[in-house]
């Protein structure tokens, strides 16, 4: 059996139907290093994961849009029309595909009928890998392939980008649709997230994994402290163009920094400029050490992005801290870091791979004995981005 048969029967099960529906797929993603960089103009380094959402859809005659998703089963069908696509409240989870699927109308996309459509999603939630923009990226690639509506997929990223910004209130960048929407197996993206230039690396870990570990402590990016970090580095960013001519703070170099930042007013907006200005830095060295195969060099640069996550943007706290602390005690991990916007969710390490099963007992233990219940963990092998899954003859 497929592995997307079962989904298949839910569907037709779920929606009264005996029509076989399109399926699609669009992962999670990790970023290997590079955080809050993104809305600062800086770079960031992520790569798409085998965890992700699954889209499963068909046309209808009329116009009405049906979603369900497997995740949320309490919530039932959850329906409205081609013209009623207002952010609603009490459409819970489904105003992520509703906000996509109104932004591709107003793109000049023709969705001219309804469609019915199934989601399953098996990245843990609330873990920060994404979940977001996933769905929202699954919705693009199912409405792109049944309407054929040939968009170009940088146009999808942005339009996903803008339902997190201006659809759900959410003030992220672009990076994690980006992620997702251009993954590439084994490979991970250096974006440059003021341009979008991108170009692709391999990933060699050899005798390595990347380890993800959830910490369970749920996290929402909309009630988190996000938005307060994006504001303070704006301010830390007009003190500066008093005197420079930057648009970013990803434009200075650190070298640049230091003999700048006296003109950053606020002591706590320095801290948080120093660390987007720092971090950016450390991810074109770390594009440098993966071409290279130094993989020993890259895990330090993990190490220090997240001391500066912890130390100046201060956005870790004592769960993520914990397991990141615990793994630099090992002498089988190459580097540590928390992954994503922070206030829990997850970390990820690179971990010698016959030493698996003790990381994930020595990290579990000193874990659950300090916070009081268990870490979840996953192994993350690098997949492709958003696409169609077309059944294999």
């Amino acid at each position: 059996m497929s592995p997307t048969a079962n989904l298949i029967g839910e569907f037709q099960s779920i929606f009264h139907t005996t029509k076989t529906p399109r399926t699609f797929f669009a992962p999670g993603r990790i970023n290997l290093i590079g955080e809050h960089t993104d809305y600062n103009g800086g770079h960031v380094f992520p790569a798409s994961i085998s965890f992700g959402t699954y889209a499963l859809g068909i046309k209808r005659d009329d116009q009405k849009i049906r979603f369900y998703s497997l995740n949320f089963p309490e919530t039932g069908v959850i329906e409205c029309n081609l013209t009623e696509l207002a952010f609603n409240e009490e459409d819970s989870w489904a105003n992520y595909p509703k906000g996509m699927t109104l932004f591709m109308q107003e793109s000049g996309c023709e969705i001219l009928q309804g469609a019915d459509i199934l989601f399953y999603g098996n990245i843990p939630n609330g873990a920060g890998l994404s979940s977001s923009a996933s769905i929202e990226l699954a919705t693009g690639v199912l409405l792109n392939g049944l309407f054929d509506l040939k968009m170009d997929r940088i146009e999808m990223i942005r339009l996903g980008k803008k339902v997190e910004n201006h659809y759900i209130g959410v003030n992220s960048g672009i990076m994690d649709q980006f992620a997702i929407g251009m993954g590439k197996k084994d490979h991970a993206i250096l974006l440059n997230c003021q341009t979008l230039e991108y170009k692709y690396a391999p990933i060699g870990l050899k005798d390595y994994v990347i380890m993800v570990i959830n910490t369970n402590k749920r996290r929402t990016l909309a009630g988190s402290k996000y938005n307060e970090r994006r504001i303070q580095c704006e301010q830390a960013l007009s003190d500066l163009q008093q005197k420079l001519s930057i648009s970013s703070l990803g434009e200075l170099t650190p070298a640049e920094f230091e003999i700048h930042k006296h003109l950053i007013r606020d002591e706590i907006n320095q801290k948080r400029a120093k660390h987007a200005i720092y971090e950016n830095a450390r991810t074109l060295d770390a594009l440098e050490k993966l071409q290279q195969g130094d993989l020993h060099h890259f895990g330090k640069l993990m190490n220090e992005s997240h001391r500066s996550l912890r130390d100046d943007y201060e956005v870790t706290g004592l769960e993520l801290d914990t397991i990141v602390q615990t793994a630099w005690e090992q002498d089988f991990v190459l580097g540590a870091r928390m992954t994503g916007a922070g206030f829990g969710g997850c970390a990820i390490a690179i971990v010698k791979k016959a030493k698996v099963n003790e990381f994930k007992y020595t990290i579990n233990s000193i874990y659950k004995e300090k916070i009081g219940y268990d870490a979840a963990f996953y192994t993350a092998s690098i997949g492709d981005g958003a696409k169609e899954i077309l059944e294999e003859c």
